[in-house]
């Protein structure tokens, strides 16, 4: 579906371009019920009125969109996201562009926002984050043919083009270099289930926790939070069989786990070894500073963004490979402590 033009509102008004732009402008020329009709049919099928100069003029917004399904007092604590829109902000303002964001509450009210911003030309094209398992955004945007570069992947990002990293391997990792120290009682706490990301941290997690034969090795749900992350924490380290070592799916759960570990008399390593997804400025000032998996994600999002604009300038996009998360080890992981 392309994007919505004057002509379009004109083809189902039964009226000229000139008719279109004088009820759209608010001139004189066209009857105040002909003016009605072709009002409510340009807000039926996304054309806005104040679009309606750049629609007859062709120009582009020269701004992309970001629409983000998380709860905004996330956004405002969790540095990922400040770090990807910081590499974002500095690709697109090299070009000209502006960033466009906005914080939605669910998947329908982010679809219902992209149809917006393509029919009232305020983007030339989006980055869609926290890519889904069966996204529906996946095909609705390929349906409303808006330029979209996803953020995730490789899989279930159909036509669309990507910027992905291997969390698996890196998942990987961690778990061989934990169980090398001696761990045999490892576990994590996750981010929220439905994301095609934590699905695949989990599936690698099980995977490389059954090669190694480490059994009751569990995966905790969490959402990000450092209220969930304490939360989770409490109930690993209340059980029977306490794990001597935890991964978090992001620093602020990992900064909230140790919090507790402390709290309940726990050693940080001696007793409990925590490592920290997504390394971030917070890691290196708690102590002791927490091992993490690292990445460049200003860089992630640079890429991203640049990869959005060549789409958005008609080059066929692609899947790219960016650099993978690397391990830090830190004063937050040793040896277990003897029984």
């Amino acid at each position: 579906m392309k994007r919505p033009t004057i002509a379009d509102v004109a083809r189902r008004a039964g009226v000229s371009k000139g008719a279109v732009s004088y009820a759209l402008n608010g001139q004189p020329g066209v009857s105040e019920a002909t003016r009605q009709r072709i009002l409510a049919i340009a807000a039926e099928i996304g054309f806005n009125p104040s679009s309606a100069a750049r629609a007859l003029s062709g120009s582009t917004a020269e701004a992309v969109g970001l629409a983000l399904r998380r709860p905004a007092r996330t956004l405002g604590i969790e540095p990922f996201f400040m770090e990807l829109i910081s590499g974002v902000e500095a690709e697109l303002s090299a070009r000209s562009y502006a960033l466009t964001l906005q914080v939605v509450s669910d998947q329908d009210a982010e679809l219902a926002v992209y149809r917006r911003w393509w029919g009232e030309r305020r983007v030339d094209g989006v980055l869609v984050c926290d890519l889904r398992v069966d996204d529906r955004r996946v095909p609705a945007l390929e349906e409303l043919g808006l330029p979209a570069v996803v953020i995730g992947g490789p899989r279930g990002t159909g036509a669309l083009a990507s910027v992905w990293v291997d969390d698996a391997a890196a998942l990987v990792e961690t778990v061989e270099y934990l169980y090398a120290l001696g761990h045999r009682r490892i576990a994590r706490v996750g981010g929220l289930p439905d994301l095609l990301h934590t699905a695949v941290r989990t599936a690698a997690f099980t995977e490389v926790c059954d090669r190694l034969g480490l059994a009751g090795a569990a995966t905790v749900s969490s959402d990000y939070t450092g209220e969930e992350g304490a939360r989770a924490t409490r109930r690993l380290l209340s059980s029977a069989s306490r794990p001597t070592a935890v991964i978090y799916d992001n620093d602020v759960m990992a900064i909230a786990g140790l919090s507790v570990a402390q709290e309940m008399g726990l050693a940080v390593p001696g007793d409990l070894s925590i490592v920290a997804w997504d390394d971030s400025p917070l890691c290196q000032l708690v102590h002791p500073p927490l091992t993490a998996l690292s990445r460049d994600i200003p860089a992630y999002g640079a890429h991203a963004a640049r990869q959005l604009l060549a789409v958005i300038g008609g080059a066929q996009g692609t899947t790219v490979q960016d650099e993978a998360a690397h391990l830090t080890p830190r004063g937050s992981t040793a040896p277990p402590r003897p029984r």
